[in-house]
């Protein structure tokens, strides 16, 4: 067990939602979720991810506010960190896109943008208080487009997908049937679209450290 020391500051936060987590599931939810990141660690998602040193595929996607966002466009102005999130229903994901926010002004001294890409469908991608809360542009990613390309896309296991339903109507609010999230990937991507940095786990509740982006961001010059 790490010691919570050596830990990261996001995940000192994330340790307390996992807590807390163990503390109110049953034992056959919490190996319901156990099963479900093995699942996807045995999918073989992590070896079809892009990696560093491989090319970002373009796209261009819509904000929360209805408007055109085209990553190469981005990279023209400086390096672009790349990051996807679950969605809003997801304590884990909400607490690092506020951990990201804090580092926001530190992100952009090194020249960068900050995108967060969700399969949400745009009305349900951001509460109104996110919206005016977050200061980085969240892109909706409806069916996975953009992550199947990029290769971090994986379908729930029954199980978890009948409890995702449930609680909170998961195929509702992405607008599709197929039960798949995104990996909450990160990447740094350079301004000539080379991936820099990679950040790819099976387990949900494991994030990029916003220090260590922000390491990686330094590097680039």
């Amino acid at each position: 067990m790490e010691n919570k020391n050596n830990k990261g500051e996001l995940d000192v936060l994330l340790d307390e939602v996992r807590q807390a987590g163990a503390a109110k599931f049953t034992d056959k939810k919490k190996q319901i979720y156990a099963d479900g990141i093995s699942s996807v660690a045995n999918s073989g998602v992590l070896d079809s991810a892009l990696k560093v040193g491989d090319k970002a595929h373009d796209f261009t996607l819509k904000n929360a506010l209805n408007k055109s966002v085209t990553l190469y466009d981005q990279l023209k102005t400086g390096p672009v960190v790349l990051t996807w999130y679950r969605g809003g229903w997801c304590p884990y994901c909400n607490i690092t896109l506020h951990a990201l926010q804090d580092k926001l002004p530190e992100f952009k001294q090194e020249g960068a943008m900050l995108l967060a890409l969700t399969p949400e469908l745009p009305d349900n991608s951001l509460s109104t208080s996110e919206k005016n809360e977050l200061e980085f542009t969240v892109l909706s990613d409806v069916k996975n487009t953009v992550g199947k390309q990029y290769g971090v896309v994986f379908t729930l296991t029954d199980d978890v997908a009948t409890i995702y339903n449930a609680g909170f109507g998961l195929n509702k609010v992405n607008g599709d049937t197929s039960n798949q999230l995104p990996l909450a990937a990160t990447y740094v991507i350079d301004t000539n679209g080379t991936i820099t940095y990679a950040f790819l786990d099976a387990d949900y509740t494991q994030r990029a450290e916003p220090l260590e982006i922000l390491s990686a961001l330094k590097q680039l010059k």
